[in-house]
């Protein structure tokens, strides 16, 4: 529970106007000033920070606006994930708006691995590029950049990833983690910090008076595609994410782009009903990456590009067809990994690895992992002598912190907090695993262990009406960084229900209607399993939200957990 006082949340409700559900939330969330408050709150695209406080916007404006100016081929070589694919496509269409000659790369998951290459930098060099500008990459890739400068190549590196303590020799870095950079939102993904230098560009462009003989580009456009990469890479929904994200859904619903249509056609979201922030990170988000993941990411870049709808379709389809086929492999790989979970139930941070998984679904793996042990884990896919691993992590463990700490052990790695990546020798397997599993038993203690559920708020049945759900809803885009508020009402007397599921081998759905005034109904998803805690006073904990049908709309409350009243 929060340690918010009542007091805090009563001024914000009276100071700002706040439904007191939605003040309560705020204040239990540390914005208890009406000055937090109202900062956090901020939605319009005007309340966008200025990108010239970004380190480095100036030069890389200038450099960039000369490439198009003298007509310069430039290249984008971004990753082969959600984040890099959509900065690929901003960029990339916003230059080719003004003129510029642009090509673009994608390195291939599984014959190229992360980030730039050597292979890649000869080629593109070879190519008569003189301006490489990677996203989503580059931040720890001093070896690569020194290669391209010796080929000619000046190099600007749009990145988000942690910042290693010496930058690499680009001429320019564009990441708002590194030392001096005054952009007040640091957790950026790689498409904000793309966006933030489309923003610089269209301004310095306007300045030198290049929108005379064309239109001025309309940026809002392109916030589609920064809303589905800060969605994806599970940055928080804070600042100025939370403003690209909110004003990015009405894009996606909007669907003005081909390839957005196409993507939400098959991913059963076609209708007008407003897109979620949910729907990109479990149905948008995933179609993207299953290409990179199985195949060649290029086919999300295409698809984000397509001209028309017909071309956007055929791309689309292809995708959904290899997310299908990602479905199955990760079924399998989870299976295998799971059981080698559960014959180590005293380690704190697991390495998990076999010669038979999928490089490109180990990383979906790994947080399936973290969801059900509540470890950090490393996945690692074994193949000819060597090891390639996505790792993802539980709030109280450093997983940057930890891989560089065994770094030692490994060939390379990149990352931050919560995820990672790296590769490590077959023949230094073992050792990596002894140290990573001895750093998590020095840094984990048995507490942080265990999983927890945030509650916002102690509520009574009576406070939770349609105004109090509307007012909640106001303070999302939900997701990393500002979840969904979850509630709690104390020994609710409840009539239990279970409701058979509609797919086969699936749990059945516990319905509970609350006996309190107004009448509520409480939803828990496949948790037919927990009937029998209902049939006495409950403690439910549930997020808040209006279910509409037939034209009725009323509030109902879809349960987090429930246990027999104390």
């Amino acid at each position: 529970m929060p340690e918010a006082s009542e007091e805090a949340a009563a001024r914000l409700s009276a100071g700002l106007g706040l439904h007191p559900l939605a003040a309560r939330v705020l204040a239990g969330r540390g914005l208890s000033t009406a000055e937090a408050a109202s900062e956090f709150l901020k939605g319009s695209l005007a309340d966008l920070p200025d990108p010239f406080t970004m380190k480095g916007m100036a030069k890389a404006v200038e450099r960039v606006c000369r490439a198009i100016g003298s007509g310069e081929k430039l290249t984008l070589y971004g990753d082969y994930d959600v984040d890099g694919v959509c900065s690929t496509s901003l960029l990339r269409l916003f230059l080719e708006g003004q003129g510029a000659k642009v090509a673009t790369y994608i390195p291939h998951r599984i014959e190229e691995g992360y980030g730039l290459n050597l292979q890649a930098i000869e080629r593109i060099a070879a190519d008569g590029t003189r301006l490489l500008v990677t996203l989503d990459c580059g931040i720890a890739s001093a070896a690569e950049i020194a290669r391209a400068n010796a080929l000619g190549l000046e190099v600007v590196v749009a990145d988000h990833h942690t910042v290693p303590e010496a930058l690499p020799p680009a001429l320019v870095v564009l990441n708002p983690h590194q030392p001096g950079c005054g952009y007040p939102t640091k957790h950026l993904c790689a498409a904000g910090v793309a966006f933030n230098l489309c923003m610089g560009l269209r301004r310095r462009l306007r300045e030198q008076g290049a929108f005379s003989q064309r239109p001025e580009p309309n940026l809002r456009e392109l916030l589609d595609l920064v809303a589905l990469a800060t969605v994806a890479d599970v940055v928080p929904l804070t600042g100025a994410n939370r403003i690209f994200v909110r004003h990015g859904l009405a894009e996606i619903s909007r669907a003005r782009r081909p390839g957005i249509r196409a993507l939400k056609e098959v991913a059963g979201l076609g209708g007008e009903e407003p897109v979620t922030a949910g729907d990109l990170g479990y149905k948008l988000g995933p179609r993207i990456n299953a290409a990179g993941r199985l195949a060649d990411a290029a086919e999300g870049l295409r698809l984000l590009c397509a001209p028309n709808l017909d071309e956007a379709r055929a791309l689309a389809r292809e995708l959904d067809s290899a997310n299908r086929e990602r479905q199955l492999i990760e079924q399998q790989i989870l299976a295998g990994a799971v059981e080698q979970a559960q014959a180590r139930p005293q380690a704190r941070g697991l390495v998990l690895h076999s010669e038979t998984w999928h490089p490109g679904v180990i990383g979906i793996v790994a947080s399936r992992i973290v969801e059900r042990f509540h470890r950090p884990t490393v996945m690692v896919a074994v193949k000819d002598g060597m090891g390639r691993g996505s790792a993802r992590s539980i709030e109280a463990f450093h997983l940057y912190d930890a891989l560089a700490a065994c770094s030692e052990h490994l060939a390379r790695y990149g990352g931050h907090k919560h995820a990672a990546g790296l590769s490590v020798e077959a023949s230094r397997l073992g050792a990596f695993i002894e140290a990573f599993e001895r750093i998590a038993r020095e840094r984990l203690t048995d507490g942080d262990l265990v999983p927890r559920l945030r509650l916002d708020a102690l509520v009574r049945p009576e406070e939770l009406d349609e105004r109090g759900a509307e007012a909640v809803a106001a303070l999302g885009p939900f997701g990393a960084g500002n979840p969904n508020p979850v509630f709690a009402a104390r020994a609710a007397s409840v009539q239990p229900r279970i409701l058979p599921s509609k797919r086969d081998g699936e749990k059945g759905h516990l319905k509970l209607k609350l006996d309190a005034a107004p009448k509520l109904d409480a939803i828990g998803f496949s948790m037919a399993d927990r009937a029998a805690l209902a049939e006495g006073p409950v403690d439910l904990a549930f997020q808040l939200g209006i279910d509409e049908w037939n034209g009725r709309r009323r509030v109902q409350l879809k349960l987090k957990d429930l246990r027999a009243a104390k």
